[in-house]
């Protein structure tokens, strides 16, 4: 019933952009915070952007000035857009939604090498 589906992940050289997306439903989207997190091979997880129900965002500083969250409430969907991308953002990339609940994808991996 619940789902949070990640998309838009795949191989981007340095410097490029990629836009993920995660679509959600089987839950009230709009009263609820969501965030991406990221995970690389022998790494934590780690957040690396929130927005909450009022439309207001914070970004961590390791992806500041280059990566956006936005959400479409419309659309029960949450993008990560990122820009300048560099090999260190190579991870798998998870949505996450919170409020009554808390929620996770399945992720979707993100690889940037040339």
């Amino acid at each position: 019933q619940v789902q949070l589906v990640e998309s838009g992940g795949g191989l981007v050289q340095p410097g490029g952009s990629l836009r993920l997306s995660c679509a959600a439903s089987g839950f009230a989207f709009s009263s609820y915070a969501m965030a991406w997190y990221r995970q690389a091979p022998g790494k934590e997880r780690e957040r690396v952007a929130r927005i909450f129900s009022t439309g207001g965002t914070i970004i961590e500083d390791s992806v500041k000035g280059r990566f956006t969250i936005s959400r479409d409430n419309a659309k029960n969907t949450v993008y990560l857009q990122m820009n300048d991308v560099k090999p260190d953002d190579t991870a798998v990339y998870y949505c996450r939604a919170s409020f009554a609940n808390i929620y996770w994808g399945q992720g979707t991996q993100v690889t940037v090498s040339s």
